[in-house]
């Protein structure tokens, strides 16, 4: 779980209602499911209509990592690789073959199957860095989709206010209700604002870092698989591949086989 993104969403949503309360108002003031139609309604709309519907939902799929999956075990992937380089050293490279249904990472196993089949170091790096600019051309187009639907939100809200207020001024001869009219009117704009600022344009940064740690890991991969095909000394591998770990990660000793 990460846990900021679920204190954050908490802190901006407690310190929402709080304040409302404060000032004398009440959550049935600002529940309207007209408001809520109208603004997530019209903003899926416009999303859909500037992407693909296989990268929206995508979109709504990658979202759950906003909050649940954070970084990879670096430390895990780090050790695997240099148990690799001990036994490619002892063995031969041919020996990883064995090591294959172990692996669970699929771009690291085919990094290995290259390797075992005699692939020239440059040529692999080649190869596996094709799919890894590839994958995160595919992935950067996410957090665009949220981008998108923050800055058509509040837009969205907007038009939900006006309409609102266009119902209102049909009534203007019950003018006690206008005020309570306007105040209703006024909640698709909270809606379409609130979205934008609180889940929609956080969300797309989030899902950036998460985009770049995933990169980050994957070249620490194959940085480690061509060393090994490089018959590199496995500690010379390993504190090559401690250059990859974020700061906190170095100041753990490191991983010996």
């Amino acid at each position: 779980m990460d846990k900021s993104s679920i204190i954050g969403v908490l802190l901006a949503v407690t310190g929402i209602i709080a304040g409302l309360l404060i000032e004398g108002g009440s959550l049935g003031q600002i529940l309207q499911p007209t408001a809520a139609m109208i603004v997530f309604g019209g903003t899926l709309g416009a999303v859909m209509l500037q992407f693909p519907l296989p990268m929206v939902l995508a979109a709504f799929k990658k979202f759950i990592q906003v909050f649940v999956g954070g970084k990879r075990d670096t430390d895990q992937a780090l050790k695997q690789i240099i148990d690799f380089a001990n036994k490619a050293r002892r063995s031969g490279i041919v020996s990883l073959d064995q090591e294959l249904k172990k692996i669970t990472d699929p771009f690291l196993k085919q990094a290995i199957m290259l390797a075992v089949d005699g692939t020239e170091p440059s040529e692999l790096r080649k190869i596996m860095e094709i799919q890894i600019e590839n994958r995160a051309e595919e992935e950067e187009r996410i957090p665009a989709v949220f981008e998108s639907a923050g800055g058509f939100s509040p837009t969205i809200g907007i038009i939900g206010a006006v309409l609102g207020l266009i119902q209102v001024m049909q009534h203007l001869d019950k003018i006690e209700e206008v005020g309570k009219g306007i105040a209703v009117a006024f909640v698709a704009t909270i809606y379409g604002v609130g979205a934008a600022n609180l889940i929609l344009l956080p969300s797309a940064g989030k899902l950036k870092i998460r985009i770049q740690e995933e990169r980050v890991y994957k070249e620490m991969m194959l940085e480690g698989v061509v060393s090994i095909l490089e018959g590199m000394n496995p500690r010379m591998i390993e504190i090559k591949l401690q250059s990859f770990l974020s700061e906190d990660k170095n100041r753990k000793s490191p991983v010996r086989a």
